[in-house]
């Protein structure tokens, strides 16, 4: 894999942010190797988060709205969320289906609702590719979703004070 240089690094105006990360467990290593990598990115930018599994990467999308939904009703709510997870494809359509709907539903999530979503749900061949993009020392994929919900949260920060 070509090692991409990051523009993003660092996330201005993000500071005390309280992100919900759902991760989906069904590849546990991998899950693991996305989570070091958030967990690095949130705490350098000095949010906090909620982490929360699910099976697999079609509930990603439901579990970020009944958490955002009952934190909010219980007056803790999130600035934004964090889907982290891996779809590795196989013999069947299943894949197709599963990367296709989780992204889709997620990017319904953040449109719909104004809501900031990160989207860390690896789309791959093989195994090997996912840990390529998982590893907080390659890929770092996991930080890469933290940011990009970060860079939203200050953004709509930015918006709502008149900037």
């Amino acid at each position: 894999m070509a090692e991409a240089k990051r523009s993003i690094t660092k996330v201005e105006g993000a500071e005390g942010a309280h992100i919900l990360v759902i991760e989906a467990r069904y590849y546990e290593v991998i899950g693991e190797a996305l989570w070091l990598g958030a967990s690095r990115a949130l705490s350098k930018a000095g949010a906090t988060a909620e982490r929360i599994n699910v099976a697999g990467a079609l509930e990603i999308p439901t579990a970020i709205v009944i958490a955002r939904d009952a934190a909010e009703a219980a007056g803790r709510p999130y600035d934004g969320a964090v889907a982290l997870g891996c779809v590795i494809r196989g013999e069947t359509s299943h894949y197709d289906i599963v990367a296709g709907e989780s992204a889709r539903a997620l990017m319904d999530i953040a449109i719909a609702d104004g809501f900031p979503v990160g989207n860390g749900i690896l789309t791959v061949d093989t195994e090997d590719q996912a840990m390529a993009r998982a590893a907080l020392d390659r890929g770092d994929k996991g930080g890469d979703a933290v940011r990009a919900a970060l860079g939203l949260v200050a953004l709509k920060r930015r918006l709502a004070a008149g900037a």
